[in-house]
């Protein structure tokens, strides 16, 4: 007989028959939980509809919490709580019309013994697609089977039908018939550079550094050393506090000098004086203050890529980061000199930014920087949520939207671009964008993602398109109109293909001259890839 006293485990119920338990992660920002709970609850209604006329019943497995005024689970203890209570075999679906946090959910998820079924709706209100991606990124990294599906309100028939088969299976399966695995390469020009780029990386090594690793529950976003190292990609780890207090020896004279080169260039800041819902001037001295302290503290470290955090950890700090993102991405650029005055940091050249920390878009933003620069193209890369689209034309065009990281020379310079004030639901402090709508041109697309243990790539090529200028703002308003936006098609990937295979809620893009430069670069990237030991897989119409 022990002396101690044993805790007792709770036991969960056992599963109703004919039962679908339902969850909901949220944003740790109680401001976008409140605001973006009407949405939610409409998408969790119209989801109980279709279930229920299938012969099931839906039970949510968590209560909407008067206090806070909605139902979502907003923190990762909240979200191990609920699981505590739900069947462990039970049929899961993860409902998300909303940005979610992933790893609110990701404890539970992983322990699950049913099966899990991710949906959102197709709408781009509210990134809800965007969330969805996020958590099959994260799934798919922690080695947990899922199955998803999206749908305007779940009353067509071809997620009617994708809902029923999930029900009586447990599975859902979606074509992916436009990926497949890296051929043999030709012998050319391009292979043996994108060869040779690898072996100098591998050889000479190269830092990226993060300011603050996990940005709002992304695990997917975060590669373990094991897997970088190996690359010759290295991490410098660092505190977005000392950002803040690099920001603060920056004089105002050096802020507003950038300011007076940007007005100089023609980029165009809608600016008011309120500061709780305008942009003002004070946010923007901030903000490059912010640009100039990125860049001095990646020249003390010798950092050859930066990714800034910026939430959770300085959005009641500072305002946001976006701006200062933008302008480091880009080839043209204010200059900024050293501490002493003595130097131009990283003169002529951008300093590849990763938005959000997202490592995947660290490791393909500095390839793709390393590649296009020897090739002689503009090494200006970005990362986009993949935020909805709608056919147009009788095209389907996507929806390529972030929230301000985006370079210049996307839009087609300064004189093309803007910044707006961020939405207060997101950022409390505001400050402005890097905005516009992204120049026609050719493009390649790509991902790095973790898979069953080990890296990945897919890679594609899409059109950036022009469209009316009425039917952009229609886009813009029915997203986030403050945000730069990109139309883009892409080249033999259908919407439901795309979005059945995307692990991930971002991906990177460059622009090429031509589709002839866009294939060869790919080809090169492709190369460098498959030296490193990534596996590659080519998505879509690609020629090589």
């Amino acid at each position: 007989m022990t002396a101690y006293t044993l805790p007792e485990l709770r036991r969960p119920p056992a599963a109703e028959p004919k039962t679908v338990y339902t969850v909901a992660s949220g944003d740790l920002r109680p401001a976008a939980n409140t605001t973006c709970w009407p949405t939610q609850e409409k998408l969790e209604n119209d989801l109980a509809a279709a279930v229920a006329g299938l012969g099931w019943t839906v039970r949510r497995g968590h209560p909407f919490d008067e206090a806070k005024g909605h139902g979502f689970i907003d923190s990762q203890r909240a979200g191990i709580e609920v699981f505590k209570d739900l069947p462990r075999n039970a049929p899961l679906i993860v409902v998300e019309a909303v940005w979610q946090y992933s790893h609110h959910v990701l404890a539970g998820l992983r322990d699950h013994e049913g099966p899990i079924l991710v949906v959102a709706n197709w709408s781009g209100e509210f990134p809800g697609l965007v969330g969805l991606l996020n958590l099959a990124g994260s799934l798919t990294k922690a080695g947990r089977a899922y199955s998803v599906l999206w749908s305007p309100d779940f009353t067509d028939d071809w997620a009617r039908d994708g809902l029923r088969t999930w029900l009586e299976t447990g599975e859902l399966t979606h074509d992916s018939s436009h990926v497949r695995p890296l051929p043999p390469l030709p012998q050319d020009e391009e292979t043996a550079l994108g060869a040779a780029l690898a072996r100098q990386l591998r050889e000479e090594k190269a830092i990226i550094g993060v300011f603050d690793e996990g940005c709002m529950g992304m695990y997917n976003a975060i590669i373990d050393d094991e897997l970088l190292n190996p690359l010759g990609i290295y991490k410098e780890r660092l505190s977005q506090s000392a950002l803040v207090a690099e920001m603060t020896k920056v004089t105002d004279q050096e802020a507003r000098a950038v300011r007076a080169w940007l007005d100089a260039a023609g980029m165009t800041f809608h600016t008011g004086t309120d500061e709780a819902t305008e942009l003002t001037d004070a946010q923007l001295l901030s903000q490059f203050k912010m640009y100039i302290a990125a860049l001095r503290i990646a020249d003390d470290f010798g950092l050859d890529a930066v990714g800034i955090q910026y939430q959770q950890g300085l959005k009641d700090t500072v305002p946001a980061s976006d701006l200062a993102e933008g302008l480091l991405n880009n080839v043209q650029r204010p200059p900024v000199r050293s501490r002493d005055g003595a130097r131009e940091l990283y003169a002529g050249v951008p300093l590849p930014h990763f938005n959000e920390v997202d490592e995947g878009v660290a490791v393909d933003s500095l390839v793709t920087n390393r590649i296009w620069t020897a090739m002689g193209l503009d090494p200006a890369t970005t990362l986009h949520d993949i935020r909805w689209g709608e056919e147009y034309d009788g095209r389907f065009v996507w929806v390529f939207e972030i929230s301000g990281s985006v370079p210049a020379s996307h839009n087609g310079g300064y004189d093309k671009s803007y910044s707006m004030r961020q939405p207060p639901m997101f950022f409390p402090l505001g400050g402005g964008t890097l905005s516009g709508v992204s120049k026609p041109g050719e493009i390649v697309w790509s991902r790095v993602f973790l898979m069953d243990g080990r890296l990945h790539v897919d890679l594609g090529r899409a059109s950036a398109i022009e469209l009316p200028e009425e039917e952009t703002r229609r886009r813009l308003e029915a997203t986030n109109h403050q945000w730069p936006i990109m139309h883009a098609v892409l080249h033999g990937v259908t919407r439901d293909q795309f979005m059945a295979r995307h692990r991930a809620n971002h991906l990177n893009v460059a622009y090429a001259p031509d589709a002839e430069t866009a294939d060869k670069a790919l080809r090169a990237k492709a190369a460098l890839f498959a030296e490193l030991g990534v596996e590659v897989h080519l998505c879509g119409d690609v020629t090589l």
